[in-house]
Order: structure tokens, then sequence, then C-alpha cells
């Protein structure tokens, strides 16, 4: 009887684990804020809201909605980092992010923005980053989603540079495409110079943007002065243990470095865990879904 107890529990156990990471967890949305001093003294605090990792479906209403309500958090500023689709619905997503479109805001996108995801072992995910295998034309309608961005202010900055003016203060931001499908464009001059990305250097605030920060887009930016570089593309894991953390980041970043801030350089790193996952693997466990509230405040 004793024997059937312990089998018992020991099948109990990863089978709620299962429910926790297939039905709950993935519907435990967060906010995770982050204080960062980054701006020159005097200079009032601006707050940014990352959105990075939608990978939205037509049945996820639940994630979508909850997004739609952001607009409460009254940004002054919106990074949405990439990963917006995960079948070709642009009007829904251009909808979720309606009240958010009425902010300035910059983007770059994520290879679900070009490609729809296609069944794989999800088992090869711990042994190294995925692959977008054999496909060059998209599938999905990631002009139209440009064009829905852009046409409401929104600055599309893959392999792309802009300034904005934020409650005074100027920022210049640099963007690189998806290095996970090396849409990144890293350019030197002839003289070993770094063509892009770059920043004036005149301004209050350089930030890098970029969907998946793998070590050559952070050294890119960093090299460039960045004070700020932001990414997603990681999921914080996805799938991380208790109090160890995640086993891999889907690039060639440190499992440590999955979620959250930390300095590279000289420059601070921010990365977003991300809202969803691929419709063919739909768990998170330990790793709940966020976007990122930063509150840009002066140095010292």
């Amino acid at each position: 009887m004793k024997k059937r107890a312990l089998a018992a529990g020991a099948l109990a156990v990863p089978a709620a684990a299962g429910i926790w990471a297939a039905g709950i967890e993935p519907h435990l949305f967060a906010i995770r804020r982050h204080t960062l001093p980054v701006l020159p003294a005097g200079h009032e605090p601006i707050r940014v809201l990352h959105v990075a990792d939608l990978h939205l479906t037509s049945w996820q209403k639940h994630r979508a909605a909850w997004v739609s309500g952001l607009t409460r958090l009254e940004p002054d500023l919106v990074v949405n980092t990439g990963d917006n689709l995960s079948a070709d619905i642009v009007p829904e997503v251009l909808e979720v992010f309606d009240g958010l479109l009425d902010v300035l805001g910059v983007f770059v996108l994520g290879s679900n923005d070009f490609f729809s995801p296609q069944a794989k072992n999800p088992a090869k995910y711990l042994r190294s980053p995925s692959q977008v295998k054999h496909r060059t034309t998209p599938d999905l309608d990631v002009d139209g989603l440009i064009r829905g961005f852009t046409d409401r202010g929104w600055v599309f900055l893959d392999n792309a540079e802009t300034q904005l003016t934020i409650k005074g203060t100027r920022i210049d931001f640099s963007g690189l495409g998806d290095a996970h499908i090396d849409r990144d464009r890293i350019r030197w001059s002839e003289d070993g110079d770094l063509v892009h990305p770059r920043f004036d250097s005149a301004v209050d605030l350089k930030v890098g943007v970029t969907h998946a920060p793998y070590s050559r887009t952070l050294e890119a930016f960093a090299s460039a002065g960045a004070d700020l570089i932001m990414a997603g593309h990681t999921h914080g894991g996805q799938i991380r243990v208790p109090f160890w953390g995640a086993p891999v980041t889907n690039c060639d970043l440190d499992r440590t470095r999955a979620r959250g801030v930390f300095g590279y350089r000289e420059s601070l790193v921010e990365i977003s865990a991300g809202l969803g996952f691929s419709p063919f693997s739909p768990v998170r466990f330990a790793a709940r879904p966020e976007v990122a509230l930063l509150t840009l405040v002066p140095k010292g």
C-alpha cells in the first residue's frame, strides 16, 4: 500500500506541474518594474513600457485584453521588441495595441513577425537555439504590421536610427534586426569605425533596441556607447527551475541573463521575459508572462 501511495505521489507532482505550466501560469500576467539611473542630472523621470513576445493567436483573448489595458500605466514611451504574431492576424494585433499606439513608440521585429511557427521537437530547445529553417520569404503580413504601427506614429528601428524628445530629454535610438535569423546589420567602415549601430554624442540618452540579445548585438551597442540596451526573445527561459533559473536563453547569452537588468561593459541591458510562447510549446513554468515598466531617472 505504501509503495502505491509513493508511486501515486510521484505521478501527481509532474502532473500538477504540467497543469500549472500549461493552464495557469500562462495567464498570470505580471508587470516587472525597474528603476534605471541613466538620465543626466536634473531631468524628469521617464516611464517606458517594454512589450515583448506577444505571440498572439486568435484564441488568446485573455492575453489580448490584458495588453490592451496597459494604457492605465500611462507610459511616456512604448518600446516593442518584436514577435507580435503567431498567426497571420495583423488586424487583431493592431487592435490590441490601439490605445498604446497613441503614445510615442519605437519597435523592432522578431522572427515570428515574418514566419509562422512550425512544429518542432521541444527537447531541441534545451540543447541549442531554435532555428527558422529554409525560409526566406515571409508567410505572415509583416508589411501590414509595419504599416499599421508606423501609420500611428511608432518608429521602425530594424537596422535604423531615430531621435525623440520626451519631457525635455533628447533620446537617440539605434536598432538592429533580429540576430536570431541573421537580420542584424552591424556595419563597419574600411577604417574600422562602427557605422551602425551608432549614436549622436550630443543627446541626453542613447538606447539600443533589438529583438534577440545575441552577444554580437550587445557588443555592437556597447561599442557604440549605448546607455541602455533593450531586448526580448528569451521568454526568460520559458521553463525555469525554481531557485536555479533558466536552463537556456534561445541565443548565445549566458543562461543567468535570461531576463532582467544587468551590466554589459558601460551599458545597462534590460531583457523582458515577454508575454507568450509558440503555439507548439504552450507552457510557461516559473517564468510568468510579463511586460517591463522602466522608470528612467537621473544618475547618482
